[in-house]
């Protein structure tokens, strides 16, 4: 029987989708942009990176000639001259959105034509019924924050005063999304994911996709930095996934990093929650070697979005590609006859893009595994695709209306 591993580059996308314009992102191309950049020298960075970006293995894959599908044009670097070793090509979203879980459902077959509700960009930010009840119900001093921030800016902002008052950092972004900082010693982490909790069920009514715990530690006169002990509270994805199909039929399901968080832990199998990229693809193919026919590995590697993406960060995420591709002659000796690995994203995050929220972009598609016969799979109309072809692979009932290229 066969088996899978599902990898999803967290942000790297590969050129605006065809309604990039609708979402004020009409050029995006978070590959392109930093292969561009790696060649004029803007991806430079001593002791990090130097130098155009260098991703061999990946382009091996077709990731190039994937990202040329999407926009034209073979990313500096990235052209390749012989047969690919993958099926590789790009997708579109068809969701109504450029968030995580809108992006990973829809990999996993359920793709969401309604809106996620979103907070505008005012200060204050939140309808005062909501900051009011959640102050009331959390037993909270108030809140700080109440507008649209990226997370390290706002945390350098309030941290101090957080410390000082007990109030907890409240803000949002372009996404549907209630984000709540606080530190972890002074607040307390536990009290957090309680607030977090709170907030969830208050922001039901508004359809607020995510309530997302930023924990973080430190001082004023030190620098404040988050921690690892990030956690999601999400919405019950509405209809079945991938990963409803594998657990009816009784197949083993690891989900590692933050895909339990994404689909609200709802047929994730085993969780394994690791800290970087690097941890999150060794724990994938440490369950690899021990997965059982007809299971699948559902892995998400974040660091590309959260660590650089949202910090608009050129050479660090143009080494954290590298550092990934490093990876994938790994993954391919990990596979055994029968298996295959699909290498995707979820949406963009251009560094070079103004502001700092997602993208919204088409993706790469990359499979690969011993026996599968390479070749183009074009554009494909939605990232559903991916789960129609998975479960075909795997021998489970189709879910979604994507069509498979396995």
């Amino acid at each position: 029987m066969a088996r899978a591993l599902l990898i999803v580059l967290d942000s790297v996308g590969i050129g605006g989708a065809p309604d990039a314009a609708a979402y004020g992102d009409a050029g995006s191309d978070t590959l392109g942009h930093i292969a561009a950049a790696c060649t004029d020298g803007w991806g430079d960075r001593a002791g990090l990176r130097s130098g155009p970006l260098r991703l061999p293995h990946l382009t091996a894959l077709g990731l190039g000639l994937a990202a040329a599908g999407a926009t034209g044009a073979v990313p500096p670097g990235l052209a390749f001259s012989g047969q690919p070793d993958a099926l590789y090509g790009s997708a579109i979203e068809t969701a109504a959105g450029k968030d995580t879980p809108s992006g990973h459902w829809e990999i996993a077959g359920l793709a969401l034509p309604d809106p996620w509700g979103t907070f505008p960009d005012t200060h204050p930010a939140f309808p005062p019924a909501l900051s009011d009840a959640l102050i009331t119900q959390g037993g909270l001093p108030g809140i700080l924050g109440d507008c649209h921030a990226s997370g390290i800016s706002i945390i350098d902002a309030f941290g101090d005063e957080h410390v000082r008052t007990g109030k907890p950092i409240c803000y949002t972004s372009a996404d549907s999304v209630f984000q709540i900082a606080a530190h972890e010693e002074s607040f307390g982490l536990e009290r957090l994911y309680d607030v977090c909790r709170t907030a969830r069920t208050l922001c039901d009514p508004y359809r607020v996709c995510r309530v997302i715990a930023r924990p973080f530690v430190g001082s004023a006169e030190g620098g404040f930095r988050r921690t690892a002990h990030r956690k999601d509270f999400a919405v019950t994805p509405p209809g079945p996934t991938l990963l409803d199909r594998a657990e009816t039929a009784g197949r083993a399901v690891v989900s590692v990093g933050k895909i339990g968080d994404i689909f609200a832990h709802r047929a994730t199998g085993r969780e394994v929650k690791p800290g970087n990229n690097g941890a999150c693809l060794d724990a994938g193919l440490d369950a690899l070697r021990v997965l059982p026919d007809g299971g699948l590995i559902f892995v998400n590697l974040v660091d590309f979005d959260t660590e650089h993406g949202h910090r608009r960060d050129v050479p660090g995420y143009a080494a954290e590609l590298e550092a990934f591709d490093a990876r994938v002659p790994a993954i391919r000796a990990a596979l055994q006859p029968g298996d295959v690995a699909i290498i995707t994203a979820d949406h963009g995050n251009d560094p070079t893009w103004a502001g700092t929220d997602h993208t919204r972009e088409q993706v790469p598609v990359l499979a690969f595994g011993p026996g599968l016969v390479p070749g183009p799979i074009g554009r494909r109309d939605s990232f559903s695709d991916i789960a129609a072809s998975l479960a075909r692979h795997l021998g489970l009932p189709p879910v979604g209306t994507g069509k498979p290229f396995l």
